[in-house]
């Protein structure tokens, strides 16, 4: 008989927001042990999803079982047999993110790593697994066949998203694999007209850009959750879960940024989820797990979301070099760039990036700008070579993506060097010491340049936020008139001048000249006032445009870039 653990969720009682869950296995020895992951692989922070869990209990042929806490995500227990034990407990389901669990009278997304134990000892064990849902309620998961639907492993079946309501599917083809495209949320405007072919021309152009069919096959589910407000995406091996904001689709680029966010997860099949960072083969669920790898992972995959839409002929050049510069101006604004490395920045992901504040600006940088950058940097140092990183990706996806194997820092090297020694040996620099990045000379390279523009208000190195009617400092730049004014992240500010500040634009109302002018605050519940000096407007953005005066050999690199593959 094929040993298995049977999972069950009940989510019958979706007005009380949680819902129970039960697992049955046969146990191999007499002390059992099982624990929650404390995080969800593709989001490298400790989520402690152990807080939404209560009502714990282990039986053993109807009888209770004593159970004893060994830690805050795990649990023991000293059987007496070895017959089926049945262990229960119930989730709160109130975090609608795409890395947690959420459950109303309308819908239900789940991410089964905030919500199924690991069975110690069964980690590599079957798992199947059953639903009891709302009447007029359909699930979808990406697990092959019906119910009860099978995992392989344990980490095959918390890696499967469970979306489940009173919607339905909208399939759609990639290289002769059938899809399902999952639309949740009623936007104001309605969906795109165009959506689901738009998806199926993205998904085409990443199978292009890897230069085969999708890994998942016709297992693959896209989710997208059109909200009020949000953003982001999580990946699984058999599908993404998107959240973006109906506001963001109505603005200009609205919509092209959703195809990117698309594109970055349908990416993510070979690129994270089977190409990983040998430090997540295999994944360890109960401890932040530290790797310099992350911005392979996440900047190749952000550089290369950005030309998809240009790839799959649902964008031009022109607004590819948009894209490029909206990516990278903060990278010479922003003075993080001077303080952490691109490698630090990948290992501090766990405390740092997940958890930044405006003011982080000042000492930090993520590894999915940064790294985009130095995706671009090597792409175009490739190009010079006649190769390209689409080459170098595809290699490594071809060495490491199906042998269960990791990469690691050596293997990127080599991977590099096979193409162009002298920018490997520069890999080391780049990821290392921070501001190390060329990107103003490989821009050039290319017959581009950037251009600044600059702002119309001017400076305070102030960075506002209105919270309940209030006006809040949420950063104080380095050496700006606001911190000469000794202005410091938390003051609530009240007035300029003597006149009260209702909104966030009225500061810069009323410092419209370069003399000094009082500025009332409130600092833990005292009042205080300081004077502040505003400077010249500084530069906003910058924006990469075509050098019209570069020679021929660089622009003919220009349109060799421009190939993307």
């Amino acid at each position: 008989m094929v040993e298995v653990v049977e999972v069950h969720l009940d989510l019958c009682d979706k007005a009380s927001q949680t819902f129970k869950v039960s697992l049955k296995w046969k146990p191999r020895t007499h002390r059992q042990s099982w624990s929650l992951p404390i995080w969800t692989p593709g989001s490298y922070t400790i989520r402690d999803h152990v807080q939404y869990l209560h009502s714990l209990s282990l039986s053993q042929a109807s009888n209770d079982c004593q159970v004893q806490r060994i830690g805050p995500s795990g649990w023991k227990a000293d059987l007496d047999t070895l017959d089926l034990v049945t262990l229960g407990y119930v989730i709160e389901a109130r975090q609608l993110t795409v890395r947690t669990c959420y459950l109303d009278p309308e819908f239900a997304s789940l991410c089964l790593a905030a919500a199924v134990m690991e069975i110690d000892g069964q980690r590599w064990t079957p798992h199947c697994l059953t639903l009891a849902l709302p009447a007029g309620w359909n699930a979808y998961v990406p697990l092959a066949g019906e119910e009860p639907l099978w995992a392989k492993d344990f980490d095959h079946l918390v890696d499967a998203p469970i979306h489940a309501g009173c919607f339905v599917s909208q399939p759609f083809v990639v290289k002769k694999n059938s899809h399902q495209l999952l639309c949740i949320g009623d936007p104001p405007m309605g969906w795109p007209a165009n959506l689901v072919n738009d998806v199926s021309a993205i998904c085409k152009a990443t199978c292009c850009l890897m230069d085969e069919p999708p890994p998942a096959g016709d297992l693959y589910q896209l989710v997208i959750h059109m909200l009020e407000t949000g953003y982001g995406g999580l990946e699984h091996d058999y599908g993404a879960v998107l959240h973006y904001s109906w506001r963001e689709l109505t603005e200009p680029d609205g919509y092209r940024k959703l195809l990117q966010l698309i594109g970055h997860e349908y990416l993510h099949q070979w690129n994270v989820r089977r190409l990983r960072p040998r430090e997540y083969r295999p994944y360890d669920y109960s401890q932040a797990v530290i790797s310099d790898g992350l911005w392979f992972a996440e900047g190749i995959t952000s550089y290369l979301d950005l030309t998809l839409p240009f790839l799959a002929g649902l964008s031009d050049r022109s607004t590819l070099l948009k894209d490029l510069s909206l990516e990278f101006s903060p990278l010479l604004i922003n003075p993080g760039c001077q303080v952490q490395s691109l490698a630090d920045s990948s290992r501090e992901a766990w405390v740092k990036l997940y958890k930044a504040t405006p003011a982080s600006a000042d000492s930090q940088v993520s590894y999915y700008r940064l790294g985009a950058a130095m995706a671009f940097c090597l792409d175009v140092r490739l190009r010079k070579q006649n190769s390209s990183l689409t080459q170098v990706l595809r290699d490594l996806w071809r060495k490491f993506g199906g042998s269960h194997r990791g990469y690691s820092r050596l293997d990127i090297k080599a991977a590099i060097a096979k193409f162009d020694p002298n920018t490997a040996n520069e890999v080391d620099a780049w990821l290392d010491q921070p501001d190390s990045l060329p990107l103003t000379s490989i821009v050039t390279d290319l017959g581009l340049r950037f251009e600044e523009r600059y702002s119309n208000k001017r400076e305070t190195g102030l960075t506002l936020v209105e919270r309940e009617g209030l006006i809040y400092v949420s950063r104080v730049a380095l050496s700006s008139p606001a911190h000469h004014a000794g202005l410091v992240v938390g003051d609530e500010l009240l007035a300029v001048g003597g006149f009260r500040l209702r909104k966030v634009d009225d500061l810069y109302k009323l410092i419209s000249n370069k003399e000094p002018v009082s500025i009332t605050f409130s600092r833990r519940g005292r009042l205080s006032e300081t004077a502040l000096t505003s400077g010249l407007p500084q530069v906003d953005h910058w924006e990469i445009i075509i050098d019209s005066e570069a020679p021929a050999e660089l622009s003919n690199l220009r349109d060799q870039w421009f190939q993307i593959i």
